[in-house]
């Protein structure tokens, strides 16, 4: 029986994998039974209680190395604000199937589950597919990093990022770099200041210094110029003490060429040697040249499905995705990002997909694995 990404979408909305914790493990059996039912070799990899990441292969062995299809089934929290739909029903109203993880992104996992699951018979004995479908992506991409370090999923001739893109073929995005800034001081009486070193004041001097923090790199023609951020400041615990302990949470956006070590050394001859900066999040920038072969057959199939042309500016993606880990490990290979998800009600409150898009995406994941063995 044919697999539809439709019902199957509904069916992983079903499951609650909010990242923390995840609990990722059932939600993966569930894909694991369907794959391994379609015929393709599965393999579970545990990396925690309760999660897991699935890598599931068609059979056999070509002389062309696989193409790979990637996306996470972890979801963010709720939020406070009320949903006017309960978030696990995956309602569909108005053509539009509504739940937490649907734009971002158990829509795009269903839809290539069901486009290679449907097609295995078509892709054993070639070169093939592989699923790499991981937990932990909201979070720094845990469980892809996971699969990097332990070796299991490379090499691949090209990767397709089912995040969400409303169907538009993207080219790339920017890394990210979160830090957390550590400045010590020494506490005291507040009567007393003078008999303390006052951390706060010390985070005020390097706050000013991030302000007007210079990359001194040319911009990407595409993806831009380097951003930094400080999303938070904590010092002090009560107001009669001099604080001897500050942070400042730091959110770097980085650009193809721009090594993430070298922001950091940047950072502490700027700030100085007083401070102790700890990565939250170190993911890579992701980047192909739109006018390699296979960018432009996926350009050309996603103009045959969705009937629009991606035109002569290349689409780059504002958020991060597993390829900032899995694309390394697969050998750098040609790296698409292509989902039905609609990118703006990625993390809110009643949160959907497009059923059409759905439908759409598989589709055109399914054109290019045919392609890819053809």
């Amino acid at each position: 029986m044919p697999i539809d990404p439709v019902e199957l979408s509904r069916e992983l909305i079903a499951f609650n994998t909010i990242n923390p914790p995840g609990n990722e493990l059932t939600c993966m059996m569930h894909l694991e039974k369907i794959l391994a039912g379609a015929g393709l070799e599965t393999s579970l990899q545990h990396f925690a209680p309760d999660r897991a990441n699935l890598v599931a292969r068609t059979k056999g062995v070509g002389s062309k190395p696989p193409l790979c299809f990637t996306g996470h089934v972890d979801t963010v929290p709720l939020g406070n604000a009320s949903w006017s739909v309960d978030p696990f029903a995956a309602e569909i109203i108005d053509g539009k199937m509504y739940g937490r993880g649907s734009t971002d992104m158990k829509c795009g996992v269903a839809a290539f589950v069901a486009a290679v699951g449907n097609m295995a018979g078509q892709l054993a004995g070639t070169g093939g597919v592989v699923l790499v479908i991981t937990a932990g992506e909201e979070i720094g991409c845990e469980g892809a990093f996971h699969l990097a370090r332990a070796g299991i999923v490379g090499p691949a001739g090209a990767l397709v990022v089912a995040e969400p893109t409303s169907n538009a073929a993207v080219v790339g995005h920017k890394g990210a770099l979160w830090l957390r800034l550590t400045l010590k001081g020494v506490t005291a009486h507040g009567s007393m200041p003078h008999l303390g070193v006052n951390a706060a004041y010390k985070a005020a001097r390097a706050l000013t210094a991030l302000e007007t923090f210079q990359f001194n790199v040319a911009p990407h023609p595409y993806l831009g110029s380097p951003t930094l951020n400080v999303g938070t400041v904590r010092a002090g615990l009560n107001v009669n003490s001099v604080p001897d302990l500050a942070e400042i949470g730091i959110d770097i956006r980085s650009i193809p060429g721009l090594d993430h070590s070298r922001i950091r050394e940047h950072l502490k001859a700027e700030l100085g040697e007083d401070i102790s900066l700890e990565p939250i999040v170190d993911v890579g920038a992701v980047w192909t040249d739109p006018s390699s072969p296979w960018i432009k057959d996926v350009y050309e199939v996603t103009r045959d499905v969705t009937g629009e042309d991606a035109g002569s500016a290349p689409r780059t993606a504002p958020y991060f995705t597993d390829a900032s880990a899995l694309t390394p490990a697969l050998g750098n290979p040609p790296t698409i990002i292509l989902g039905p998800g609609e990118a703006a009600k990625a993390h809110q409150t009643d949160e959907y997909c497009s059923v059409q898009r759905i439908r759409e995406a598989s589709d055109i994941y399914a054109k290019l694995a045919a392609r890819w063995v053809a």
